[in-house]
């Protein structure tokens, strides 16, 4: 079996060694803990569809990536293809997401939103942004204008951090597709042993 290569996230350099990447991290972690949190607040049936935030993060990863197969979601997710496959049966006994093919091989089948689910995520994005309006309209002027002038910058990290898992993802679907190869070739050899009886 081919070694993995090496992870670009700890070739990219170490945290410890930049003080600014753990500042930016931490404030990144914690705006997005306080953005669930207040998503949660709202309670009740709050959230749209009823759903929890990890439904509400599945699917708009899968509109963000129509047509994805559940093992590549899981992937992007960085969750277990037990916790997908959960996800995939709730949402689509609620109509959100629909499957198409793997009739015979379950993993084989891609996902896509129903209008329903294109809903929701649509109504997902609108919490997300009432509560950023609110918040931002809390601060003073000078933190909005710092803020505004740092949207480039921001939207260029997220670039560089999505490049990141992008080639991450990219060498675990070679590693997972060599061990493949591997295992059938390890099967196949071991019928032509058999054979050669």
């Amino acid at each position: 079996m081919p070694a993995r290569s090496a992870d670009p996230i700890d070739t990219a350099g170490r945290a410890d060694d930049d003080p600014y990447g753990l500042a930016v991290a931490d404030v990144v972690s914690r705006l997005r803990r306080a953005m669930r949190r207040a998503a949660r607040a709202q309670g009740g049936g709050g959230l749209p569809g009823g759903l929890s935030v990890a439904q509400l993060e599945f699917v708009s990863c899968l509109a963000e990536n129509p047509g994805a197969r559940p093992g590549q979601l899981a992937r992007m997710l960085r969750l277990a293809p037990s916790s997908v496959a959960t996800l995939v049966n709730g949402l689509g006994r609620e109509q959100l997401i629909e499957r198409v093919g793997g009739v015979t091989d379950r993993r084989t089948a891609v996902l896509s939103l129903t209008p329903a689910g294109a809903h929701v995520v649509t109504s997902w994005q609108q919490v997300n942004a009432r509560i950023l309006t609110i918040a931002l309209a809390q601060l003073g002027p000078a933190s909005r204008d710092t803020l505004a002038r740092a949207l480039p910058a921001l939207d260029e990290l997220t670039g560089a951090v999505d490049a990141l898992a992008d080639a991450a993802l990219a060498d675990a679907a070679l590693a997972d597709a060599a061990e493949e190869t591997g295992a059938e070739e390890t099967a196949a050899e071991g019928k032509g042993r058999r054979g050669a009886r």
